[in-house]
């Protein structure tokens, strides 16, 4: 290979490295530059104590919304268990701060076991489940990727998006936390959205 040619790979190389860099730092040092996309629905869901829940819910104070269920057999126990670290990490910090864990799996997920479910990790994480009908709204609103898929003993199994989203008081999605994401990552990314209240 030419000097000319490993100087043009060297070159490429590190504009590459540099536009990585660039692009992380932006996210998750300077939040006000990120774009808000405008996603969700409007629903008639149940709360982990029997209550009425709308979109209204979401409003007013950041969120982190995750979808999964409690039937799952890693993928959410790990998830919900980084988020309640994520809480006591975050301490008075993220008071404002609130955690919804919508249930894909809502023919299973009554009120009561999703309160149980989520009470292993949390008190500060609300569970959501309800009719079917009303959580498909939630699902296809909020984009997420959600699909039965039957078990050889009969039963099924749900594959489903795992990330958690970031959302911010007005309801526009600001970012999101990938499973078993770097936790210092992910609490940078956390309070970068508690900095935009």
């Amino acid at each position: 290979m030419s000097k000319k040619h490993r100087f043009t790979g060297m070159a490429i190389a590190l504009v590459v490295l540099a536009a990585g860099t660039i692009g992380y730092a932006t996210f998750v040092m300077m939040p006000n530059v990120q774009a808000a996309a405008i996603i969700g629905a409007s629903f008639d869901l149940t709360d982990d104590h029997g209550q009425p829940i709308t979109e209204k819910a979401l409003s007013g104070h950041p969120s982190l919304i995750y979808f999964g269920y409690t039937h799952c057999p890693d993928v959410c126990p790990t998830t919900l268990y980084d988020m309640a670290g994520w809480f006591k990490t975050l301490g008075p910090q993220a008071d404002r701060l609130k955690a919804y864990f919508f249930s894909v799996d809502p023919e299973r997920d009554t009120p009561e076991i999703m309160h149980s479910y989520t009470g292993n990790f949390t008190d500060r994480i609300i569970g959501i489940t309800g009719d079917p009908k009303e959580m498909q709204k939630a699902i296809k609103g909020w984009r997420i990727y959600a699909k039965k898929v039957p078990s050889p003993d009969g039963g099924y199994t749900m594959d489903h998006t795992a990330s958690v989203l970031l959302v911010d008081a007005g309801g526009n999605l600001r970012g999101t936390i990938a499973y078993q994401e770097n936790s210092d990552v992910a609490l940078q990314k956390i309070r970068n959205l508690l900095q935009r209240q």
